[in-house]
């Protein structure tokens, strides 16, 4: 089992939840669609070569974000981290994988 969080602009987040779930992550037991959310304050500076979808080259922004947090079978962490890339509208979106362990 793995745990997949991603930092995600609030009004993209739940088409992107969508693709991810899609993919086969997000379920625990007898449910599906599982996740936590929390919202904040995304922070970065576009460099020279970078197409940004929110802000401009060499500029600091800030954007209103939710850090989205599941877990996803092992079997399906791969497809759940092509489903966020292909949907989430950032160049380099920021996530994390961790492997997680059953006690």
């Amino acid at each position: 089992m793995y745990k997949l969080a991603f930092f995600i602009p609030v009004d993209a987040a739940e088409a992107v939840k969508e693709a991810v779930f899609e993919s086969g992550a997000g379920r625990i037991g007898d449910y599906e669609a599982c996740c936590f959310q929390t919202r904040g304050t995304g922070q970065f500076r576009p460099m020279g070569g970078a197409d940004p979808h929110i802000g401009r080259v060499g500029q600091l922004e800030r954007v209103d974000e939710l850090k989205v947090e599941l877990v996803c079978r092992d079997e399906r962490i791969h497809a759940a981290v092509a489903a966020l890339k292909l949907a989430h509208p950032y160049e380099e979106p920021a996530y994390e994988v961790w492997r997680l362990e059953d006690i």
